[in-house]
């Protein structure tokens, strides 16, 4: 009995070898294809553009209550009564929010359309991938960065060549 078990853990091992030798293997490097891509850098392009011109707004939106402030503290506040001064504080920190909401709200803004952006890129990625895998016989295709050996085919020009890069 005890022959039997190590004969089928022997015929298992070869087994598995034989299935893990039988697999195609490749690599690519996800992020230069990305990177390389037209519509990426059209992408990072608008991006920025929209990023630039929410920073301007809100820099000088920012520069206008700065100047309040400043107004306030060395001009207006000693004039002022007990009153006034509570009702000015109140609307300078009601001002001081709403500079921060629309500051998150860029954030999100920005994020949201990158979200959106970057969605039919990934997809148009990884279908070429996909053709190149199952035009060349590749059971799988890793990131080369996640990789420590690399001793197996490289699908990076393939994919590249698929996108028409």
């Amino acid at each position: 009995m005890k022959k039997l078990s190590v004969l089928f853990a022997a015929v298992t091992m070869f087994l598995a070898v034989g299935v893990a030798k039988a697999q195609k293997i490749a690599s690519m490097d996800y992020e230069a294809v990305l990177a390389a891509m037209p519509e990426t850098k059209k992408m990072t392009t608008d991006l920025d553009t929209f990023s630039k011109t929410k920073g301007d707004e809100l820099q000088k939106q920012a520069e206008a209550f700065q100047k309040e402030v400043q107004q306030y503290q060395q001009v207006d506040g000693p004039k002022m009564t007990e009153a006034q001064r509570s009702t000015k504080e109140g609307e300078l920190q009601k001002k001081s929010q709403n500079l921060q909401q629309l500051q998150q709200t860029a954030q999100q803004d920005l994020a949201q359309r990158r979200d959106t952006a970057v969605k039919p890129i990934i997809e148009k990625l990884n279908n070429a991938v996909n053709k190149v895998a199952k035009a060349n016989g590749y059971d799988f295709i890793i990131d080369s960065s996640a990789l420590i050996y690399k001793g197996g085919p490289d699908a990076t020009p393939l994919v590249k060549k698929e996108l028409g890069l």
